[in-house]
């Protein structure tokens, strides 16, 4: 049996949030921590993470949105536990100054490939990354990098409340590993 655990971002998803509504109709998906606002303490939300991966010795999969990559990415670097993959959706780009907040491991993380399989999912006109920052991300943590075109943030304001090709990718993920269990990175576009 696989868990499906809910990474949020730096916000509470609205209602008709992808993330949310997968919580809301699935029961076996769960929000790793509960949402809640600003600000984002990365340290609690890697905290949260631990709790809710080392919970179960069952295998789970990450569905991280936005902060909450980095949630995962951090948590990668600093702890293991029962992951078997990682949908990684709309990473924001965090420059020198986020860096120069938190610690050596959180900046060292960005840079670290995942130990395991990732799917990267970026947009042409995500207003918190660009294209290049996304593909970037992509080839550091060894994912594999799908591109979903002019769709924003991936998010409610972008038009993202049911995502049939998010619950693709987690299917797919969720799938016994094949291969060496890291995605490759790609570039459709």
């Amino acid at each position: 049996m696989t868990r499906f655990l809910l990474v949020p971002g730096r916000g509470v998803p609205r209602p008709g949030h992808w993330q949310r509504r997968w919580a809301d109709t699935r029961p076996d998906h769960r929000w790793a921590s509960p949402p809640s606002g600003p600000p984002y303490l990365l340290d609690e939300r890697v905290a949260g993470l631990h709790a809710a991966v080392t919970a179960d010795d069952e295998p789970a999969v990450l569905i991280a949105h936005s902060a909450g990559c980095l949630t995962t990415v951090v948590w990668a670097a600093r702890h293991a536990g029962p992951v078997r993959a990682a949908l990684l959706v709309a990473p924001p780009y965090v420059g020198p100054d986020w860096m120069s907040e938190t610690d050596a491991t959180a900046a060292a993380a960005l840079g670290r490939r995942l130990p395991f399989r990732s799917v990267l999912v970026a947009s042409r006109t995500d207003p918190h990354a660009t294209w290049d920052q996304s593909r970037r991300y992509a080839e550091r943590w060894g994912a594999e990098l799908v591109d979903v075109g002019d769709a924003g943030h991936v998010d409610t304001r972008s038009g993202y409340g049911p995502w049939p090709e998010g619950e693709r990718l987690v299917a797919r993920l969720a799938a016994p590993e094949a291969g060496s269990g890291h995605g490759s990175p790609a570039d459709p576009a």
